[in-house]
């Protein structure tokens, strides 16, 4: 029998699942190589490689078994060959720009240990989606909001959740798109850098986005009182601004987010909230002239910078800290115990805070490849993201879940139902 590589499932999987991968028809203990490719939409190859050794009865099930030393990767990682994906290009980050378009997965056996590799034995695609059956994807473009809407299958009302990136602009909607299928209808809003919006994050009014917490709650396919925020890096201490000021936010999560206003000026009706102090002169460059800008932002404790402590303890809602202990952006753990400080002060309830080691500044939906350093567009050059990509991926996956349970507790009063 000819070597034949078995997925599941079979063609297609969303980009969130777990793929199940084999190989069968090889010689007993034959030594392979397998390698995954992907490109993404503007043609960047991505790559991953592993190596391993047959079963004594030619089966090679990456379950079952450990990679060897000298891949991409070691040990029994059965989706190894999905986070330990590379990119070609020095410094590029995965992003998906068009989500009703899969990514699509090459996948290739190898004969033996070589590099280069020896002789291609196998080899299949497989589709690798963000749009799950039943979600509708709908353009919003009322008033000011530019923003789309990700509806799950069915009637509702859903519980509302509104989705924020960070200082990279445009309109990511590939986290929206993949919650939505788990019962949520959620809004990946642009706040600059898209269409008729405000080409730089020169200065944020929160008017805008209280509007669109408003279309949210008006629309009939949400369920009320109160919808959630999800906000990653300056996304998150957006929402923070906006659980502060804004009437109708009922649970607040925040992946990797500061509790002090970064980066620009926040105004709403006659509230100026200026931006944390920063010191380039704390920017550390290695020798390929990749930074670490941890340092870089003043403490918003001290001086005059306590200006810039967004007032969360004028929040109405329940939050959730989600922590890269590694992030080299800046110190997201520190932001996280010291909103925990502020609100208990004031009486409130304590936010639920979790820390994962090896955890770097992108946590993205499970299995995205860990991206280590990329180009920083407000700075201009690249940047360390932090995080060890095992660890990471793992802290993905966990942190995916801990989202969706913290959404469905406080936004529909039930437990999560994965």
């Amino acid at each position: 029998m000819a070597p034949s590589i078995r997925l599941s499932p079979a063609a297609r999987s969303l980009f969130d699942e777990p793929l199940a991968l084999a190989v069968q028809g090889l010689a007993p203990r034959q030594p392979v190589t397998l390698r995954t490719s992907l490109r993404d939409e503007t043609g960047q190859l991505f790559q991953a490689c592993a190596r391993y050794r047959a079963e004594d009865d030619g089966q090679l099930d990456l379950a079952r078994c450990p990679a060897l030393p000298g891949g991409s990767f070691s040990g029994l990682e059965p989706m190894g060959l999905l986070w330990a994906l590379q990119p070609q290009k020095p410094y590029w980050y995965m992003m998906k720009r068009d989500v009703q378009s899969p990514f699509l997965l090459q996948l290739e056996v190898f004969d033996g240990h070589g590099d280069p590799p020896g002789q291609l034995l196998a080899q299949a695609q497989h589709e690798r989606g963000f749009m799950s059956d039943g979600v509708r994807r709908v353009p919003v473009r009322e008033g000011r909001i530019r923003a789309t809407l990700f509806l799950p299958p069915g009637d509702g009302p859903f519980p509302g959740i509104i989705d924020l990136y960070g200082t990279g602009g445009g309109l990511p909607e590939y986290r929206a798109c993949l919650l939505a299928r788990y019962g949520f209808a959620v809004m990946a809003l642009a706040f600059y850098g898209y269409e008729d919006l405000p080409k730089e994050m020169k200065e944020v009014h929160l008017e805008y986005f209280e509007e669109a917490i408003n279309y949210m709650l008006q629309h009939r396919q949400v369920k009320g009182p109160g919808i959630g925020l999800l906000g990653h890096s300056k996304g998150g201490d957006l929402c923070i601004s906006m659980a502060s000021f804004l009437k109708g936010i009922t649970a607040t999560a925040l992946i990797n987010g500061s509790v002090a206003n970064v980066g620009t000026v926040v105004c709403y009706k006659d509230i100026t909230i200026p931006p944390l102090g920063a010191n380039l002169k704390r920017v550390k460059k290695d020798k390929s002239g990749v930074a670490d800008i941890s340092d870089v932002l003043n403490n918003p404790l001290e001086g005059p910078d306590q200006q810039s402590f967004i007032p969360l303890e004028k929040a109405e809602c329940h939050f959730l800290f989600i922590v890269g202990k590694d992030d080299r952006n800046w110190k997201s753990e520190f932001f996280a115990v010291e909103g925990s400080k502020r609100l208990q002060a004031h009486g409130k309830e304590k936010p639920e805070i979790v820390c994962y080691p090896g955890a770097g500044h992108y946590i993205e939906p499970p299995f995205f490849p860990m991206c280590a350093a990329s180009m920083h567009l407000l700075i201009g050059y690249p940047v360390v993201w932090g995080g060890e990509p095992k660890a990471h991926c793992e802290a993905q996956v966990d942190a995916w879940q801990r989202i969706q349970a913290f959404f469905h507790k406080h936004l529909s009063g039930t437990a999560s139902r994965l």
